[in-house]
């Protein structure tokens, strides 16, 4: 959780945000439109190589209207990962940690801030880079599984947009 909680996400129109901005700005991000339906989406993917930096994110999807991304690339100095098995592993354990982090602390936000109760959104999801086709088709119920024991549904490719368009797109 220290490589998360710690340092900054990126978001393209806030800049640098510490964990609790960005789950600051998903509640600004919802309360501008309350009456609308929201998705707040966790995925990560990663580089290649022996020492890779794994670019973790959040989507809040606005139904119909567009949303909002924040971004975080993790590293471990001096730690290697050997195949690309351990990557993927690695990528699902960061958005589990990142994702019970939010939904937790979003949760305790919206509470303390006396939020109407009428604000509609899901935080279900996880998405992973995974999928039926190609070299990591036999890693799918292991990444389903770990998913799912942590109280998300997983999303796998095409439908893992979030690891595999978004996060990919800073790997």
């Amino acid at each position: 959780m220290e490589k998360i909680s710690n340092g900054y996400f990126y978001n393209p129109t806030k800049g640098n945000l510490k964990i609790n901005g960005v789950i600051e700005e998903l509640r600004h991000y919802i309360s501008e439109k309350p009456e609308k339906f929201y998705d707040i989406i966790v995925g990560c993917d990663s580089s290649s190589g022996e020492e890779p930096h794994f670019p973790l994110a959040v989507v809040i999807l606005r139904t119909g209207e567009g949303g909002r991304f924040f971004l975080k690339k993790v590293a471990y100095k001096g730690r290697k990962f050997y195949n690309w098995k351990q990557r993927i592993l690695e990528e699902v354990f960061l958005s589990c940690q990142l994702a019970l982090y939010l939904r937790e602390n979003f949760e305790k936000n919206l509470q303390d801030l006396n939020s109407p109760d009428n604000i509609r959104y899901q935080f279900r999801y996880i998405h992973a880079d995974v999928g039926e086709n190609g070299k990591t088709k036999n890693m799918i119920k292991e990444v389903t599984g770990l998913i799912k024991g942590n109280g998300f549904e997983p999303k796998i490719k095409p439908e893992s947009f979030v690891a595999s368009t978004v996060a990919d797109r800073y790997s």
